[in-house]
């Protein structure tokens, strides 16, 4: 582990506990919606009753803050170190689900198991593709990221999409007002308030719609106590070659997404990402994977919302995505502080998220700015990549009518704008070394020093 020092503006910065509660309660408060959703979606398609549910979700809550422990501390060779907030991957759904309904639950765990083992053995293969994500490529995907993120952002704001009140007025002045106050606090904050904006947001915000009536707590009541995470409570794994491959592709897809967000964390907190640290960052997906077939949850990835948190706060110590995973864990082990936080309304979050997710663009367009598009073919790149990762956000039907494999890899904007980023890059770049405005000599040599060693370390610069 690297040696901790202090400050909220190094990627190693140790802060007072207070703060790190602080901060990390506002990444967990950014990512909850998500966190919770797959296990949701997977217990409504197969039927389950509601006791299963509720296990579902504590197991999900207290595998992320596994996860994230280990993807922002590390061991070894196994975790990125850096300030990625894990949660499960909306890409692996809908095999579940398909494989939920042909089999049953532990036919997933299973699949989740073999895949995450795989993932764990393929990482320092899979990392040598850093070479095909210079500039130009890895711009665009923080680009594409943020796009397709927002559109999260702006159904949360209406009240959640298949809320019956979608788009009234009451929930659009929530997510307003929650988006001004974000902006207030962001701008006159000082230090520590100033890098709480979004925690500021959803709390006001959420106050806001306690005055309106809109916010429930009835939940926080019925909820239990205490929940004890048990391996295999649904039952030993068991084990189907189809599904399996079809949880091996998801995680494929996963390992893309991830090397994007990876580099988008490396490049917000100046920590760059070359194959050695791509490899571990992979190789913690794995294993999280893995762990949470045996917990009773889903497979992992880090999650991109918390990237523009980053990049909105300043804030880029790993140890208070750190703190984040803990407070994930005690959600797992005490309901009744996971209902709590499940009260948020959905428009507030939106406010807060127009905020996050428009900043994740804007750190997108702030890579291109390195990227000469004088006399080559970057322009054309950038404009296909984002074109074709917006086909799902306009016809979210496009590809109904392609095969279950296409479909995981093309219904993800993110996946499919990344994956014809890389290949575009390929056909107009070869692997991308000249794609940076660096005029001088000196540059050129060292470009040509270090093209056959692996990724050009002056790309991230």
């Amino acid at each position: 582990m690297s040696k901790a020092i202090s400050g909220v503006d190094h990627v190693d910065g140790m802060l007072p506990i207070p703060q790190l509660f602080a901060y990390g309660l506002q990444h967990v408060l950014a990512m909850y919606a998500g966190a919770v959703a797959v296990p949701i979606i997977i217990a409504q398609a197969m039927n389950l009753p509601i006791e299963d549910l509720i296990r579902l979700i504590t197991a999900d809550l207290f595998t992320c803050g596994v996860a994230t422990l280990i993807q922002t501390l590390g061991f070894g060779p196994i975790g990125g170190r850096i300030p990625l907030i894990q949660g499960v991957t909306f890409a692996s759904v809908g095999p579940m689900i398909m494989i939920g309904q042909q089999h049953d639950i532990t036919t997933i765990y299973g699949a989740i198991i073999v895949a995450g083992l795989f993932t764990f053995l393929v990482a320092p293969f899979f990392s040598r593709l850093i070479r095909l994500f210079p500039p130009v490529v890895t711009g665009t995907i923080i680009t594409i990221i943020g796009i397709n993120l927002m559109p999260v952002a702006v159904k949360w704001m209406g009240g959640g999409a298949g809320s019956p009140h979608f788009g009234d007025l009451l929930n659009i002045a929530l997510g307003v007002a929650t988006f001004i106050i974000v902006i207030i606090t962001y701008r006159f904050g000082k230090g520590f308030i100033g890098n709480l904006a979004i925690l500021v947001g959803l709390i006001l915000g959420t106050a806001l719609a306690m005055l309106c009536g809109v916010t429930d707590f009835s939940e926080v009541g019925r909820s239990q106590w205490v929940s004890i995470v048990t391996p295999f409570y649904f039952g030993l794994p068991t084990f189907d070659f189809a599904s399996m491959i079809s949880m091996i592709i998801v995680m494929l897809v996963v390992m893309v997404e991830t090397t994007g967000d990876s580099i988008a964390v490396g490049e917000i907190v100046d920590k760059p990402i070359g194959q050695k640290e791509l490899a571990a960052v992979l190789r913690a997906d794995g294993l999280s994977t893995l762990i949470g077939g045996i917990l009773n949850s889903f497979p992992y990835t880090a999650f991109a919302q918390n990237v523009g948190l980053i990049a909105v706060t300043r804030v880029k110590s790993r140890f208070v995505v750190a703190a984040s995973g803990v407070i994930l864990i005690l959600l797992g082990l005490f309901p009744k502080l996971a209902a709590i936080v499940a009260c948020i309304p959905n428009a507030v979050l939106g406010g807060a998220g127009i905020a996050m997710f428009g900043m994740i663009i804007a750190s997108g367009i702030r890579s291109l700015g390195k990227v000469s598009f004088d006399g080559n073919y970057n322009l054309m790149l950038v404009a296909i990549s984002i074109g074709v990762s917006m086909i799902p956000l306009a016809a979210p039907n496009f590809y109904a009518h392609f095969p279950d494999w296409a479909q995981i890899l093309l219904k993800s904007g993110i996946t499919a704008g990344s994956i014809i980023a890389v290949l575009l890059n390929v056909v107009f770049n070869g692997f991308g070394y000249k794609t940076v405005n660096e005029p001088n000599r000196a540059t050129r040599k060292y470009r040509h020093f270090t093209r056959f060693k692996g990724y050009p370390k002056h790309f991230y610069q």
